[in-house]
């Protein structure tokens, strides 16, 4: 038999991957983990790339992966930060209702946090007016255990963690083939090295569906990528918000709306806006990668989200190509607001699984194959549920060492 040269092979250095490596090596040390990521350094993609918020879980359904790991993993990273001196602050935040419609999912997330064990409370007006004097709606509710850190920083520092106990981590290593036998993997990178271990993990983000099928699975599903657009107020006009404030969501889409966010930096990121991005690693609109598009233009899946949420996805195209809309979309809940006041910020990108029939995948998604170990769909909440998310994966990388 030919040796192997570790024991688990995680493909990507996001939070996700990171957080995994270090799971295995406290649940098992001396397990030996080898980290690929294609990039030059960690969380270069949607762990890098977003607002910063450690989300309370008040959205999810109760008893979901989401709901669980992310009640528990925003706690978890709090600690985290704080035990290893990365910035961080729980800030607690509003979910705001600024028209009469939408009081009814107000009140509906209000018993789903409870269902949840979030604490929350509940917002006239005036009670709006002490957390956010700026701010205007007709009724609100405040959750307490929603923060902001920094998502990179956590992804290096645990990464460093992985490290001390053994764990490699190579970086600009790309992987581009993938075999399997009864008793190992191998992957094979861009620059011609092969790497075999007796298992796999798939946390690639934007390219999980690609490396499945690389290992010879049907993920079952296929990464849609949509680039989260971001504007930051001018830091003169910084004061009109103290903390976090965000809209009432559509509960048909994924995507929480145009939001108010305080940084750990002092300043206030708003939105994202959500549009179909032409590239995985799509960050602007002339970004365009035809493969890609083709593959997702080819994919049935596609097609009938944009059938099913047309209207929804007219109005996010229009705020991305009008400034003067994004700033219509800001005014709801921050009337002061000017677009003036508004400078772009750097984008991000959703990897969200989408299945055949156009179904958003709403849960966190990971699946199982002989000796691999696939994370399918683990966008927002993911960062903030990365520790929890670890252990899971963790829990089932190990027990196919103990039983293969």
């Amino acid at each position: 038999m030919t040796a192997l040269d570790c024991d688990v092979l995680v493909i990507g250095g996001g939070i996700v991957g990171m957080s995994t490596a270090y799971a295995i090596t406290r649940a098992a040390p001396g397990t030996r983990v080898t980290v690929l990521e294609k990039e030059a350094g960690p969380a270069r993609h949607q762990t890098g790339r977003n607002s910063g918020v450690i989300h309370s879980g008040i959205y999810y359904r109760p008893g979901s992966l989401k709901a669980r790991f992310a009640v528990r993993g925003a706690a978890e990273m709090v600690k985290f930060c704080a035990e290893h001196g990365i910035p961080h602050e729980v800030t607690g935040k509003l979910i705001v209702a600024t028209e009469r419609s939408e009081l009814p999912r107000l009140h509906g997330l209000v018993q789903r946090g409870r269902e949840n064990g979030i604490p929350v409370r509940e917002l006239g007006p005036a009670q709006i007016a002490e957390y956010e004097p700026w701010v205007r709606g007709l009724a609100a509710i405040h959750v307490g255990t929603t923060g902001v850190c920094d998502f990179g920083a956590v992804a290096a520092r645990l990464a460093r963690l992985a490290q001390d106990a053994g764990t490699s981590v190579r970086y600009g290593a790309q992987v581009r083939a993938i075999g399997r036998r009864p008793s190992a993997v191998a992957v094979r990178t861009a620059d011609g090295t092969v790497l075999r271990a007796r298992a796999l993990v798939n946390c690639a983000g934007l390219h999980c569906d690609r490396v499945a099928r690389l290992a010879g699975d049907d993920p079952g599903m296929r990464i849609v990528p949509f680039r989260g657009e971001y504007y930051e107020l001018v830091p003169s006009r910084a004061s009109l918000v103290n903390g976090l404030v965000y809209p009432v969501p559509d509960p048909a889409f994924p995507f929480l709306g145009v939001h108010l966010t305080r940084g750990i930096d002092g300043g206030v990121h708003i939105g994202p806006n959500a549009v179909p991005a032409l590239a995985r690693e799509g960050y602007a609109w002339h970004t365009v990668r035809p493969r890609e598009l083709a593959g997702t233009l080819a994919y049935p899946g596609s097609w009938r989200i944009a059938r099913r949420h047309w209207r929804y996805g007219a109005g996010e195209l229009r705020r991305s190509l009008s400034k003067r809309a994004f700033t219509d979309a800001v005014r709801r809940l921050l009337p002061d607001v000017t677009a003036d006041d508004l400078i772009a910020a750097p984008a991000g990108v959703r990897a969200q699984a989408v299945l055949p029939d156009g179904t958003l995948v709403d849960d966190f998604l990971i699946s199982q194959s002989p000796r691999i170990v696939h994370v399918l769909n683990a966008p927002s909440p993911a960062a903030t549920a990365s520790l929890p998310i670890g252990r899971e994966v963790a829990r089932r990388v190990l027990e196919t060492l103990r039983t293969g």
